[in-house]
């Protein structure tokens, strides 16, 4: 699996690094001054994780940096988003159309606030307080594309299993009764009685943006692609069509969502 490094982690973490190194001080001492595991210092220096403003500050008075390492603390800040979706959101915000399938989760325009922060906050590996707040409220700024002046048209087809795990509560089966009566939003299930093959092959997002270019994203747990190549997006843009045709139509979706929001 490829690990992905934002630059000015990389590089905040390295010159920590060069500096602890420098005053002989060890992973295990800079851990115990700023309350982190030796391994959680290893994964700053390194640049897979944020260094924090509370390591920096510690390297700094242990190293005798006088002031340049923490004077990185106004430079280092969390990520909105992971970096393998950082592309896909660029285009989301300026889309004209959406259409969304999930097969296992509920679409990130769709999620409360409760649902996104047990998703962020279990994260695997463990992000910091920090970036699981950014991490939130970039996720609720993003569904700022669902109530615009110059409405996008937005197509979701959940499947059945997306609604079945115990982080979708009632409050978030209500978020989707609430979305779905938006004239410019359809939200459809597919159950798990109407599953074919193509559903179950994975999630994906259709997008066209403004200059009429049409792209397809596809998202993994370490890896995710964003293609505009024709033969991609016409091969996602047939096997929706196929799950949208399968799935409930909207009025039947809202009703089930609805029995499943009674029953809880």
């Amino acid at each position: 699996m490829s690990v992905q490094y934002n630059p000015t982690w990389r590089y905040s973490g390295t010159q920590m690094k060069r500096w602890r190194t420098k005053a002989n001080v060890t992973r295990e001492q800079l851990g115990a001054a700023a309350n982190y595991a030796p391994d959680t210092i290893k994964a700053m220096e390194q640049g897979v994780r944020m260094p924090t403003a509370r390591v920096l500050d510690a390297a700094d008075e242990l190293c005798r940096a006088e002031g340049l390492l923490s004077a990185a603390k106004e430079y280092v800040k969390a990520e909105k988003f992971p970096a393998r979706a950082q592309d896909f959101m660029v285009y989301e915000r300026e889309a004209v159309s959406l259409w969304w399938y999930e097969v296992a989760l509920v679409p990130g325009l769709l999620q409360t606030e409760p649902y996104a922060r047990a998703l962020i906050g279990n994260h695997c590996p463990p992000l910091d307080e920090e970036t699981v707040e950014q991490r939130v409220a970039a996720r609720l700024e993003r569904q700022e594309i669902l109530t615009r002046t110059s409405p996008v048209a937005i197509s979701f087809v959940v499947y059945e299993a997306v609604l079945r795990v115990p982080q979708v509560d009632k409050g978030q089966l209500l978020r989707l009764l609430d979305v779905g009566r938006r004239s410019n939003i359809s939200v459809q299930v597919l159950p798990f009685g109407r599953a074919i093959s193509a559903a179950l092959l994975g999630p994906m997002v259709l997008l066209e943006a403004r200059d009429r270019e049409r792209l397809a994203f596809t998202e993994g747990p370490s890896t995710s692609v964003l293609t505009s190549e024709p033969e991609v997006v016409s091969s996602h843009t047939e096997r929706l069509s196929v799950i949208r045709m399968e799935a409930l139509g909207t009025e039947e979706s809202a009703l089930f969502v609805k029995r499943m929001a009674e029953e809880l």
